[in-house]
């Protein structure tokens, strides 16, 4: 008589899994972040560009005065960024911007004049711009 797995005839687990393989490939538990993130690159096109990560505080009265600037490939991000406790809503850019003939490599605000309206970046790119 054969036993199921479920009855104890098998490993028992009570592992969760964040990984596994198939013959189609590999599959892995993402974060909410990366998940959710807009245009997400493929992995096997990924390769070595640059990703540069800024924060900047402006005087807001709502409270979120933290913003967020990052680069992902030849898009540049602009978001609140509400701490590491709760996600931003990455389908809702305060900014975005798309480079078509390079790529931003580094970036920084200017905090002397940044507002809730208004803030000053300055961008570097791959072609020394």
């Amino acid at each position: 008589m054969w036993k199921m797995a479920s009855e104890g005839g098998g490993k028992e687990s009570n592992e969760i899994k964040t990984q596994f393989s198939t013959r189609e490939g590999v599959y892995k538990l993402l974060p909410n972040s990366e998940y959710s993130r807009p245009n997400r690159v493929s992995f096997n096109s990924q390769g070595s560009n640059p990703v540069k990560v800024s924060f900047v505080n402006v005087n807001d009265q709502s409270g979120n005065g933290e913003r967020i600037c990052f680069n992902v490939g030849r898009e540049l991000y602009f978001y609140i960024y509400k701490g590491v406790r709760k996600a931003a809503d990455l389908s809702k850019p305060v900014d975005k911007r798309m480079y078509k003939g390079t790529l931003p490599t580094c970036h920084d605000s200017n905090v002397l004049t940044a507002t809730a309206e208004s803030v000053s970046l300055l961008v570097g790119f791959s072609t020394g711009d």
